[in-house]
């Protein structure tokens, strides 16, 4: 009887240590709670003006005009959400036309599957502003390049900056946002 007992507790007991590896796996898949401690940090420079054409032979050599500088249409200081977050943020228009969000002085976790989304939504302080961004419209610019430092992420040519008012740094694969600023215009 005993033998019996014993045969059909060790089928369960493997299942059981199965599922329990397979549980875990899967958790570290899903929560890579190991990019907690990992840091990426990324520094770019702000687009640079268009460079000047050099002058024909005896003409004079002319300074860049104002037109031919980056240009801040907005920005604002990132508060923080459901980790830690710091920097600020600007809309830049480009001498070519084109748009950037830039992310300066960037300090937040790291997490999995990390985006920069420009949005309509308003930005709230506490866990109010945790779910909000997801709402209404947004743009996804892209995955975060670094949780620390300095980037820019291009808006694609057919979408309207002034239609949007705030950037949050947002978790797609929990939909949470870490951070957010609110693009005050200048």
């Amino acid at each position: 009887m005993a033998r019996v007992r014993m045969v059909l507790g060790r089928p369960l007991v493997i299942g059981a240590l199965t599922a329990v590896v397979v549980g875990v796996g899967l958790g570290l898949y899903w929560f890579q709670p190991w990019k907690l401690w990992q840091d990426e940090t990324v520094q770019e420079a702000l687009p640079s003006a268009v460079a000047p054409t050099a002058p024909a032979a005896g003409a004079p050599s002319a300074s860049p005009s104002p037109a031919s500088q980056p240009r801040t249409l907005a920005g604002g200081a990132l508060i923080s959400h459901e980790h830690a977050t710091s920097g600020s943020v600007k809309l830049v228009r480009l001498p070519d036309g084109s748009h950037v969000v830039r992310l300066e002085d960037l300090d937040t976790s790291n997490g999995p599957d990390l985006r920069v989304w420009l949005t309509d939504a308003p930005v709230k302080e506490g866990r109010a502003g945790w779910h909000v961004f997801n709402d209404g419209a947004y743009v996804s610019l892209g995955k975060l390049k670094g949780n620390k430092g300095s980037q820019n992420y291009a808006v694609p040519a057919d979408v309207d900056p002034s239609r949007y008012t705030s950037v949050s740094i947002w978790c797609d694969r929990f939909d949470v946002s870490f951070g957010a600023a609110e693009l005050a215009r200048t």
